[in-house]
């Protein structure tokens, strides 16, 4: 059986994430709202340059969003390994994502000594209206 015990809490990520990218503004980077063993939640606060023509927000906007929630999911087991990279993002975009902030719930489906594979759904209306789901795989580097 894997082990799920967090090795970072929300606010240990949060931390995290802002040190390993300094250049991104505060305003554009999600922050973890919650973090529990095989589980995180993040929000990214709304700005009107995530739409697109339309006005819904853009797939590259929600792409962000779900490879962000699987490396802090990532993180927050794995502790402060940095080199984790994402080798495969599959998303299905399944409604437009009206505009407001994107909350992206991440779980995991497999923790191993090579990769890490998540399940993230996102959502900006309330998660019984999902705008997305993706299946996010990070390859983890070798201890």
């Amino acid at each position: 059986m894997v082990d799920l015990t967090l090795k970072l809490d929300a606010e240990g990520v949060n931390q995290l994430l802002q040190r390993a990218f300094p250049e991104a503004a505060p305003d554009q980077m999600p922050r973890v709202r919650v973090a529990e063993p095989g589980r995180v939640r993040m929000v990214r606060a709304y700005g009107p340059g995530m739409l697109r023509p339309g006005g819904v927000i853009s797939g590259p906007t929600l792409m962000s969003l779900a490879d962000t929630a699987a490396y802090a999911l990532v993180l927050a087991h794995r502790g402060e390994e940095l080199m984790a990279v994402t080798s495969s993002l599959v998303i299905n975009f399944l409604r437009g994502a009206a505009p407001g902030d994107i909350h992206a719930d991440a779980d995991l489906l497999r923790l191993g000594r090579r990769s890490a594979v998540c399940d993230v759904r996102i959502w900006t209306e309330g998660p019984e209206r999902l705008a997305a789901q993706a299946t996010v795989t990070y390859a983890l580097p070798q201890s």
